[in-house]
């Protein structure tokens, strides 16, 4: 019997599984600005460990006012793709002052990180050559991989054994391509970039950098994880968004001028998208002049999350091996991750749950994420609430 569309998706039944049990913790719509405390549609406010806004910029005044004057003088959008009418002033601008700042030659910036990832790794991923991609990857990583002609190869997370095995198996000459995160989104550990590049050299391979949870939070001024480990000029590309430190959204890479000329005629993500919209690009250029110019920022930032890692440990929580903002707090158990969520909401704290397949099933966490703008009192205050919760349910002693 042939199934149709609706048919096909009446069969997914999760969604509506967990809501039966009052526990659904996706889609809640907040009426307010991403600061420490946001007030939520139904009239709560609560304090928000949620957010990648981790210089605390995106509901900066300034980043409004540079947003609100790129509307005036450009609209609302550029109505295009940058290929053909969609390239502004600002958009140029823009990619000069990251190349720069991440110290490579030249950058191009897309509509969203999602969208660079799809189109840089696609577009690089050559015909009879090899993609090497760390298991946890982002999945636009992931998606761009399948998108591109070369073979793709996993190897067990930040294992450079396993990596170099995987190394080791391909043809001498064959092309390979390594693609990591710099620091990991999920459990805020960073890749092992010294070791990576080491086997670049080693096997000729080029490796990409993805620093969407990394700029504005390691490296000198906020520049990423190859400035953070003194390895910029043996990173060969340089990938980061807007919708984490940047308070705007979009996306860049950043290579050399032969690479990012190639993508820019051929990355499919750039050419048939619409570019990002003048506002966008805006707050972000005002983003990264504040991120340059107030480094107190990130040592805020850096203080509350030292604060809250020795917390956690205190109190008996499994953090994994975190070196970031990004505090994994492993629960094991998919119900038992939402239901924290849902008790700590009750009880005034925005945490977000992850999952299969973002992550393995035996590695389920509650996502804790903290903003130059926290406070430790703050910290204390959801650690004292999730401690509770988490004893309530058994899942710390």
């Amino acid at each position: 019997m042939k199934k149709t569309l609706d048919d096909i998706c009446a069969a997914y039944t999760l969604a509506d599984e967990v809501k039966a049990k009052g526990v659904y913790p996706y889609y809640r719509p907040i009426s307010s600005g991403q600061n420490p405390i946001v007030r939520m549609a139904d009239g709560n406010e609560v304090l928000m460990f949620g957010s990648n806004s981790y210089l605390g910029l995106s509901d900066d005044p300034r980043l409004k006012e540079a947003a609100i004057k790129a509307i005036e003088k450009y609209g609302s959008s550029c109505s295009g793709s940058r290929f053909l009418n969609g390239t502004l002033d600002i958009h140029e601008e823009l990619e000069e002052k990251l190349a720069r700042f991440v110290g490579k030659e030249a950058a191009v910036t897309f509509s969203t990180g999602f969208q660079v990832n799809l189109g840089v790794v696609s577009s690089l991923g050559f015909r009879g050559g090899f993609t090497f991609l760390d298991s946890l990857d982002h999945a636009c990583i992931i998606d761009g991989s399948r998108l591109g002609f070369s073979q793709v190869r996993k190897f067990p997370h930040n294992d450079m054994a396993g990596l170099e095995k995987k190394l080791r198996g391909v043809p001498k000459g064959a092309y390979k391509f390594i693609v990591v995160d710099g620091i990991y989104s999920m459990e805020g550990d960073l890749a092992k970039l010294p070791e990576i590049v080491a086997l670049c050299k080693k096997y000729n391979a080029s490796v990409m950098v993805d620093d969407a949870h990394a700029l504005g939070v390691i490296g000198k001024n906020g520049s990423g994880t190859a400035s953070h480990f003194g390895l910029t000029d043996r990173t060969d590309l340089i990938m980061g968004t807007f919708s984490k430190s940047f308070g705007s959204l979009g996306g860049f890479i950043a290579g050399n001028n032969t690479v990012i000329n190639y993508l820019k005629h051929n990355s499919r993500s750039l050419i048939f998208s619409a570019s990002m919209t003048p506002a966008a690009v805006a707050a972000a250029s005002k983003a990264l002049d504040i991120m340059i110019e107030e480094p107190e920022r990130r040592d805020n930032l850096w203080k509350v999350t030292r604060h809250a890692h020795q917390a956690f440990r205190d109190a008996g929580f499994d953090i994994g091996r975190t070196e970031s903002p990004i505090i994994p707090l492993f629960v094991r158990d998919t119900i038992k991750a939402m239901t924290v969520v849902r008790k700590a909401y009750d009880r005034g704290v925005f945490v977000t749950p992850v999952i299969a397949p973002a992550v393995p099933e035996n590695d389920v966490l509650i996502r804790f994420a903290l903003m130059a703008t926290h406070t430790t009192d703050q910290v204390d205050q959801a650690v004292e609430v999730l401690t509770d919760i988490f004893k309530e349910l058994e899942i710390i002693p």
